[in-house]
């Protein structure tokens, strides 16, 4: 009797222990369309990382990626079309300021991530030396104009101090060719590719002189309020391919080459920089987390570009519920 009572304990416990181990393996994943930004981009390792390892297939969600601007991720979202958005700390705020119904989630990159980025025959050393320069960015929006006008504002300058040009996103070939000397761009993207070109250039970032809000994972109202469980199970498969991509790195370069298109044909020394220097603006104590003051600052600076009329209640832009 005593044996019968052990197997029987036995099997139930092997039942249990099958049931538990990944609940969503008999069940069908979550497909969800999420819009990231920009072109596929080894920037996003931890996205395709947390792809082949499971991690979104482990909490139950299968992912396409839309690579189309975010300010359409914005409004998909705010729409409720779409749970989930890669935004930056920007976009949160002017969305809400215009009543859209949308939540920023989860930090990814915990610095800003523009730079401006002068040849340095140009003579640019400080904030202050960019007075009265022309100033080439991809155009009047988006997170180069944010940060351009809150670099400036930091050391006192405005726009009116200096010309702008939209240039598009050719900034890296028009320096190349002797017809921009100061761009704006991304830190992890137009400095590293225009040093690889042997261009010797002076890099002003701008989280190094004030700290903003930040690109992350922004979420319908819709879906906080419906399905939490969803949000949580999101945010944690990202933040773990986060985690993976900065303490495998090499591991997580190999594993996006699938993602990027030809990806076998470009610089692969100037990919991995890319990467590095991506890795080193995502570290965190908290992966995910969200700092207040950043917020504040954001809130701040499009306040003083007249982006925004008022203060909102900053609480309800940006939460650390669903970070771990």
């Amino acid at each position: 009797m005593l044996k019968k009572l052990v197997y029987l304990m036995l099997g139930l416990a092997i039942s249990l222990s099958a049931c538990g181990k990944s609940p969503v393996k008999n069940e069908a994943l979550t497909h969800i369309r999420v819009p990231i930004g920009y072109i596929a981009n080894i920037q996003f390792a931890p996205f395709y990382a947390a792809i082949e390892k499971g991690y979104f297939k482990d909490a139950g969600i299968e992912l396409e990626f839309d690579y189309s601007f975010e300010t359409d991720g914005v409004k998909l979202v705010g729409a409720g079309e779409l749970p989930f958005a890669v935004v930056s700390g920007e976009q949160v705020l002017l969305a809400r300021a215009q009543e859209v119904p949308v939540t920023y989630v989860a930090a990814w990159y915990q610095q800003y991530p523009i730079s401006v980025v002068a040849k340095s025959d140009a003579g640019i050393a400080t904030i202050k030396d960019l007075k009265g320069k022309t100033i080439g960015l991809p155009g009047l929006f988006g997170a180069n104009y944010i940060g351009l006008r809150a670099l400036l504002f930091s050391a006192g300058l405005s726009e009116a101090d200096v010309k702008l040009e939209e240039i598009g996103f050719n900034q890296v070939e028009l320096v190349a060719a002797g017809k921009q000397d100061i761009i704006v761009g991304y830190t992890a993207n137009e400095p590293v590719q225009l040093k690889a070109q042997g261009i010797d250039v002076t890099e002003l970032r701008v989280a190094d002189s004030v700290q903003l809000a930040s690109n992350g994972i922004l979420a319908s109202e819709k879906v906080i309020a419906e399905n939490p469980k969803l949000v949580s199970a999101f945010v944690g498969a990202f933040l773990k391919g986060v985690k993976f991509t900065i303490e495998n790195p090499d591991e997580a370069y190999a594993l996006s080459a699938t993602y990027i298109p030809n990806f076998a044909d470009l610089d692969q020394t100037v990919q991995k920089k890319i990467l590095a220097t991506s890795i080193e603006l995502w570290k965190a104590d908290r992966l995910g987390y969200s700092d207040p003051q950043a917020w504040e600052n954001m809130q701040d600076v499009l306040l003083e570009m007249g982006l925004i009329t008022a203060k909102m209640d900053l609480s309800k832009a940006f939460t650390n519920t669903f970070v771990p």
